[in-house]
């Protein structure tokens, strides 16, 4: 997750305590949002900010494909697989680098928020459980699982962007720390899926294999990893220094 959201919660703040908020960019940009402003006044509203946001989307969304074509594709190719996992690090890159130009250009706002948790979601929610089902995790429990996983990414974002405005923050409007792990830690099971995938640890060959084949419970155990990635994403009791 990027610095953008505790900037606009810290502008929030100061908004209450009295301080001073850049109204023109707010204002220019609800103008653009909420009236009939001309042709393209959606993408007219949008901070260069947004716009690097959007990339980090577009790379969940072409590693969704990639995976979509791998599965359609020859198993034993594993180009697209590849292209799947690789894509991630690079939304992780916009996802930084939003939260850096938004600071340097003092521009961030309410949609800028909704777009980085939304971009997140397809990234390191959506993206990375559609490379797992890629690789082999496919049972209907499996699916349950990731489809869990997911709802907590989800989940996570949206508390987030809820409670930004409450947490502790330092003398530059910074949250102090992130209440559960952030979301981009789902990168450690991207590469983690790549390692199986370097030494062909995929389909019947994932570790630990299958349990309870050909039950109504048939399970890979490996999707237990993404359960409890969900559990710590959620965590109220987990705060992790912000860098």
């Amino acid at each position: 997750m990027s610095k953008r959201s505790s900037a606009t919660a810290a502008n929030g703040a100061a908004s209450k305590e009295g301080s001073r908020v850049d109204p023109p960019t707010t204002d220019k940009q609800k103008l653009l949002l909420s009236t009939d402003a001309g042709h393209f006044s959606l993408v007219r509203a949008l901070h260069l900010a947004d716009l690097i946001t959007e990339m980090n989307g577009l790379c969940g969304i072409l590693s969704l494909f990639s995976s979509m074509r791998y599965c359609l594709g020859d198993p034993t190719q594993h180009g697209n697989l590849w292209a799947a996992l690789s894509l991630l690090p690079f939304g992780l890159f916009f996802d930084f680098l939003d939260g850096k130009v938004a600071r340097w250009r003092k521009k961030s706002s309410m949609m800028g928020q909704e777009l980085d948790s939304l971009a997140d979601l397809i990234s390191f929610g959506v993206a990375p459980a559609s490379v797992a089902f890629a690789i082999g995790i496919r049972t209907p429990l499996d699916h349950l699982l990731l489809a869990f996983f997911v709802l907590c990414g989800l989940t996570r974002l949206a508390r987030f962007n809820v409670t930004a405005s409450s947490i502790p923050t330092d003398a530059s409007g910074k949250a102090r720390y992130f209440e559960g792990t952030p979301i981009p830690t789902t990168l450690a099971l991207d590469a983690l899926m790549g390692y199986w995938l370097s030494n062909g640890w995929i389909h019947d060959a994932l570790p630990g294999g299958v349990w309870f084949e050909g039950g109504l419970f048939e399970v890979h155990p490996v999707v237990l990893l993404f359960v409890v990635h969900g559990c710590l994403m959620t965590s109220r009791t987990i705060h992790i220094p912000k860098p």
